[in-house]
Order: C-alpha cells, then sequence, then structure tokens
C-alpha cells in the first residue's frame, strides 16, 4: 500500500485536530540530530511504530463506525536511548485535501492513545507518525542538571542552536518569537533568566510544531475506518411481501394497498421496513403453494425467480404496481417515520430478458440447456444462477452494479443481499466501494448463514451488516459465548450483528414448541442483546405453524402464495413488540453494539447480561428465563465495579417491561421468571 506525503510538523496537545498541509515525511532541511545544513534525509526509522490498533488484517479492510464516534488509536511507539517522544494521528475525511492531525499520548510501557471525531459519512484514512522530540529532551536533561546544581552555560548554547534551527524552519511571528528567544539567551548573563526562557512550555511546544521532518517516522501504512450514518447500527427491521399486506382473498396487495398497514407497523416502533424482491417473477417453473412443483393459474410464485416479459431486476411486478406506484410506497414509508430496504437476489428466472440477452452469463449443462439453482438434496427449478467466472465476468458486475445504482436513484438506501456467500468475495469488496463512493449512505445486510469465516470475510469485505446463528442458539452457554464472540473486538471492530428472529424459511425449533412465551424471550434477546435486529411478519402474531416434514419452513407459507393475515389474531404480541422498541429508544446504552457483558447465574437456563453508556448515564440489566415452559429463579451475580457500584451498596432496579421497581444491593441479587407471565427482566439501574 503506497504511502503518500503526510502533515510533518506535530502540534502541541491544545491543537487537536487542526487541519494541516502535507509535506514529504523527509526533506533536505538541516537535521537536528547531526546539526549539518543540508544533512540527507534519514533512510532509516528514528522512532519505531508498531501494532497500531484498530487495524484489520494489516489494513487490508477498514473497520467499521457511524458518524459521531470518536475513532480512539492506539500504538507501541519507542525508540532507542533515553529521547522524549512526540507522536500524532494523521487523518483525513471524504473529501479532505490535507491531513488533520490528532496527538498522542503516552498511556503505559510505550503503548500511546490519540483520537479524532469521525464527522463525516464514508471512508476516512488514519495513520500514526512519530519522531523524537529533541528540544523537549534537551529542555529535561538541562533541568536535571540545573536542579543539580550543575553548570548549564554550554548546554544553553546547545539549545540556542536547536531554536535557530527550529525558526529556519517557520515563518512570520512564530520565527521571530523562535529567533529573538535564541538572541535572548546568547546574550543573557543571568543563567535563571535564561532557563526560565528556555524552559517554557509554550516555547517547547512551538519547537516541536517545527521540527525537522527528516526526523518523522510514518508508519508504514495507511489504515481505513468506513463511517456509516447511525441506522447501520441501531435499527429494528420488519420484514413483509407487499402482496400479503392485503385484506382480500385469492389477490395479492397492490403498493397502494400495502400502505394501509404502515401506521400499524410503524406504531410496533420499526425503523426499516424491508421488502421482498418486488421485481417481476417468472412463469416458467413457477413453483405452486407449499414450494410445490406445478403452479396453478392464480399461484404468483415465488418473488425470489426474478425476471419475467415486464422486466428483471430494475422493473417490478405488475401485480404490485408500477415505478411509480413503488415510489409513492417509498414517500408513504418515510411519512411514517420509516426506511425501505429492498432485496437484491442475484438470480435470475429462466423468463428474465438477461436469459435472452446475455445467455453467456449463466452456467450450462453438458447438454447445452442453462444450469437451475441447486444446493443438493434441494432444487430450485424456477431459477438459474448466474456465472460470475463467465468469460464476460466484468459485463455481469457491471449489470448489477447498475442494478444498485438505478434504486439509489429512487431514493433506496438499504439493501439486504441474498446469500452473497456464493459470489466471489471480489466482486462485493469491489461492488460496495463503488456504490458507497456514489451514495456513501447506501446499508448492505449479508444474509449468509454460511461458515463462519465466510460470513466474517463479507463483512471485512464491506458489508455494513451481517446475519448471524442468532435462530440456532439456544443453550445459556453457547449463546453468551456466540454473542461475545459477534459482539467483542475483534469482531465488532468490522461485523455487525443483525439478530433477525425468523426469516420467511427460518421458523426455528423454539418457536415451533415454544407458544408465545418463546416469541416474546427470542424477541427480547434479539432487540437487547443487539443494537439491531429484525423479524419476519407474522412473528408478532406468534406463527407456528411447520411445513409437514421439513424441519423449519412454514406451513402455507406466503414465500409461493397469497396469504391473508389476520392482524388482530388473538393470542399477538403486538403490543410487547412495541414497548421493547419503546425501551430501545429510550435507553442508549441498547443502541450501542459493542458494550453487551454477560454475567454469572445460578441456574443453568437463566440468562444474565447488561449493557451500559461509556458514561455510565444509562445503564440496563437483562435476566432472561430461556425455557419458555417453566418458572426459574436464581441468584445472579454482578460484578458491581463494572458499573460503578459498590459491593454493598444499595440501588434501584426498574423493571421497563412489568412497571415494577426493586431495591439491589451490591454483586448478589435474586430473580424469578415466569414465562407465563414475563420470561425476564429488563432493569434499568437507578442510582441516587
Amino acid at each position: 500500500m503506497v504511502v503518500p506525503s503526510r502533515p510533518a510538523d506535530l502540534g502541541a496537545p491544545e491543537q487537536d485536530s487542526e487541519q494541516v498541509a502535507g509535506p514529504t515525511v523527509s526533506g533536505g532541511e538541516a537535521s537536528a540530530a547531526t546539526g549539518e545544513p543540508g544533512a540527507r534525509p534519514f533512510d532509516f526509522r528514528t522512532v519505531v511504530v508498531e501494532h497500531v490498533a484498530p487495524e484489520l488484517d494489516d489494513g487490508r479492510y477498514a473497520i467499521k463506525r457511524v458518524v459521531g464516534d470518536t475513532l480512539v488509536v492506539e500504538a507501541d511507539i519507542f525508540k532507542d536511548g533515553h529521547d522524549l517522544i512526540a507522536a500524532r494521528v494523521c487523518h483525513h475525511g471524504p473529501g479532505d485535501d490535507d491531513w488533520r492531525r490528532a496527538p498522542m499520548a503516552l498511556v503505559d510501557n510505550d503503548r500511546w492513545r490519540g483520537a479524532f471525531p469521525l464527522d463525516q459519512i464514508g471512508c476516512h484514512t488514519y495513520t500514526v507518525e512519530a519522531l523524537p522530540d529533541v528540544y523537549r529532551s534537551w529542555a529535561a536533561d538541562v533541568g536535571k542538571k540545573a536542579d543539580a546544581g550543575q553548570d548549564v552555560t554550554v548546554d544553553l548554547l546547545e539549545g540556542v542552536r536547536l531554536l535557530r534551527q527550529a525558526a529556519e524552519r517557520a515563518a512570520g511571528g512564530e520565527r521571530a518569537t523562535l529567533d529573538d528567544t535564541a538572541a535572548l539567551l546568547e546574550a543573557t548573563g543571568d543563567q535563571q533568566e535564561a532557563l526560565r526562557l528556555a524552559l517554557d512550555p509554550i516555547l517547547i511546544d512551538l519547537v516541536l510544531e517545527h521540527a525537522d521532518p527528516a526526523l518523522v517516522t510514518p508508519y508504514d501504512r495507511e489504515l481505513q475506518v468506513q463511517v456509516d450514518r447511525p441506522e447501520a447500527r441501531f435499527a429494528a427491521w420488519y420484514e413483509v411481501f407487499v402482496r400479503s399486506q392485503g385484506t382480500e382473498p385469492g389477490r395479492g396487495a397492490t403498493f397502494r394497498e400495502a400502505e394501509r398497514r404502515l401506521p400499524a407497523i410503524r406504531a410496533m416502533g420499526f425503523d426499516v421496513l424491508y421488502l421482498a424482491p418486488i421485481h417481476p417473477i417468472g412463469l416458467t417453473n413457477r413453483k405452486g403453494p407449499n414450494n410445490s412443483l406445478v403452479a396453478g393459474p392464480n399461484d404468483p410464485g415465488s418473488p425470489y425467480a426474478i425476471g419475467g416479459p415486464a422486466g428483471g431486476h430494475t422493473a417490478v411486478e405488475p401485480a404490485l404496481g408500477t415505478l411509480e406506484d413503488f415510489d409513492h410506497f417509498q414517500q408513504a414509508v418515510r411519512a411514517h417515520g420509516m426506511e425501505l430496504a429492498l432485496d437484491f437476489a442475484i438470480q435470475a428466472s429462466p423468463d428474465h430478458p438477461w436469459v435472452r440477452e446475455h445467455p453467456e452469463w449463466f452456467y450450462r449443462r453438458a447438454d447445452g440447456t442453462i444450469k437451475f439453482a441447486e444446493n443438493p438434496p434441494k432444487k430450485y427449478e424456477d431459477i438459474y444462477p448466474l456465472n460470475f467466472y463467465c468469460q464476460d465476468w466484468r459485463g455481469l458486475w457491471r449489470a448489477f452494479e447498475e442494478v444498485i445504482l438505478f434504486w439509489a436513484e429512487r431514493g433506496v438506501r438499504i439493501f439486504r443481499v441474498d446469500n452473497p456467500h456464493t459470489k466471489p468475495l471480489d466482486f462485493w469488496v469491489w461492488l460496495i466501494r463503488e456504490v458507497q463512493r456514489e451514495y456513501p449512505d447506501v446499508i448492505f445486510l449479508s444474509e449468509a448463514f454460511t461458515r463462519p469465516k465466510v460470513m466474517r470475510a463479507l463483512a471485512k469485505a464491506g458489508f455494513t451488516q451481517s446475519y448471524t446463528y442468532f435462530t440456532w442458539r439456544n443453550e445459556k452457554q453457547e449463546f453468551a459465548e456466540y454473542l461475545t464472540e459477534i459482539t467483542s473486538p475483534p469482531a465488532a471492530e468490522y461485523f455487525r450483528g443483525n439478530l433477525f428472529t425468523n426469516t420467511p424459511d427460518i421458523l426455528p425449533e423454539v418457536l415451533q414448541r415454544g407458544g408465545r412465551p418463546a416469541f416474546v424471550l427470542r424477541l427480547i434477546l434479539a432487540a437487547t442483546c443487539s443494537s439491531v435486529y429484525g423479524v419476519y411478519n407474522g412473528f408478532e402474531l406468534c406463527e407456528n405453524r411447520p411445513r409437514p416434514g421439513t424441519a423449519e419452513y412454514y406451513a402455507d407459507s406466503e414465500m409461493y402464495q397469497h396469504k391473508l393475515w389476520d392482524w388482530d389474531r388473538p393470542g399477538n404480541i403486538v403490543e410487547v413488540v412495541a414497548l421493547i422498541n419503546r425501551i430501545r429508544r429510550e435507553n442508549p446504552a441498547l443502541q450501542l453494539y459493542d458494550n453487551l457483558r454477560f454475567y454469572e447465574s445460578d441456574d443453568p437456563n437463566i440468562l444474565f447480561y447488561g449493557k451500559a453508556t461509556p458514561e455510565r448515564d444509562n445503564m440496563v440489566l437483562v435476566a432472561v428465563n430461556m425455557d419458555p415452559s417453566t418458572p426459574r429463579h436464581s441468584w445472579v451475580n454482578l460484578p458491581a465495579g463494572e458499573f460503578g457500584l459498590g459491593d454493598d451498596e444499595a440501588y434501584d432496579v426498574h423493571d421497563l417491561l412489568s412497571g415494577a421497581r426493586y431495591t439491589w444491593h451490591g454483586r448478589h441479587n435474586w430473580v424469578r421468571l415466569d414465562p407465563q407471565a414475563w420470561p425476564a427482566h429488563i432493569l434499568r439501574v437507578n442510582r441516587g
């Protein structure tokens, strides 16, 4: 990686994040180390800079933050001998012509730390520089000698030389200050007065600002941080099929009719309305109800079989309406305080225009026919996969870029990507970079239920959020271990887990057998363990009927047929969903991703964890009974010090679910959770 020029003048600590020009790292100026005018720049390191953090895969990929965050950067910085060191973080954001600087301070044991604000969406670059602080080192030594009663006459002459060298690199009033001080030091016969002038902290900082650039040692690479908008880290998603939002039997809803559902969805507190594919659906090999191979004349087929006579990925299914109807629907979503997300599925039905226009983009069987999609023993006869390794792979890649840009131009800024792990990783690196270059606020959600390393690689490649194994984690220990893994460094630097409770083709076993209590407890887990989570339409109605002969598929799934929902179905948890989303909005601790901490409980079925803001002005504890069928009770053990609490201190906790208030004491407290009432406590800690 090429490291461009960086600012070479190091500022005093009070000049935090001042913008400066970026001259070359080395030059032909006089060297403070040799004192020889015109000395050649050093071709070795004057300071060692290593183990910079955060850094992802040696700087190959960007870490992730959201706008408004402060990026804290650390590094090991040291040099030979006992000279003092100056260091800083150099950074620039999108559109910056010059580098900005932020000072670093010694923490302990040669570990240094600095920080700078992330005030703009987009990709920011940062690195670390350091150099020997020659004048400060001289000042420290001469001060020690003077305190010991030693004669420092010659030492003061060395100070004069350093001041004049710095003056040569300065201009205007600062140059005059340095020259005048050097003259005073040289002229005065009062050693105490000379020391007072020479050791002035303001003067020491001024000399540092004009240090010899030949002394600067840069870190050997630049690092990047992708700064997203806040919705990338905090949002509640609600997934729907537009055609199932109506009220008329035997016919799917249109965009205009689906608008009637928006007030109810927003009333539940959701931020993102995520639509299953809205494109034309193919006729060839169209699937019937429950994924049957034969479709009736009125069966709508799977919306994942994209493409038909009405167009492909940049068209809408005529049964839903027109592009103008889509635009109106999107405006209505915004008017209700939500944002639209589209499903981006990279596949085509046999009727997609691309099959006719670009047959080279598809896989061919030995008999010359196009191969349909398979994941043995599963078959998807209504779908053709795209061949990303075909000879015209560049044309194929650009075609999908054009699809994303088409919808982005219509105002869509969130895309859920279907099965990204079946496409080349470098395609995603390229596509996400190109799209975010034009639309930095675009959010990409990776729907990849695959091997852990592949999921992590997709997140590193640029996906803003990622699906997780949440739906298959049920036991207390495995749940805590997995959630700790994805919400703690190093994973949390780049991986944001969007915890979906269910999906159109994942009906978890715990929901099938656990009834309403299972839905409530899984909702609480998803909504409080991660700052971003989602549910698929019907979850709030406790829909849990599996298709016979399958493990996790819904019976009579709207994936393959028109479906009417009874939005007032008895036993629903609509009010619970609204309450939990309100709790999330009212508690900043639940809006952060990497602050999840699990604590001990005596019962193997009671999970106990907490979240707090860095300032500890909002602290939330959650105890969940993972067993939806049986009341459980347990001692829970809180490391009180992490919350700034004394071991024996009394404090109030307010259950935000039931409204009850309790007085807890220090570390050990008692909970009893009945899943038929509330399977959990969400406790806000109130001190004083």
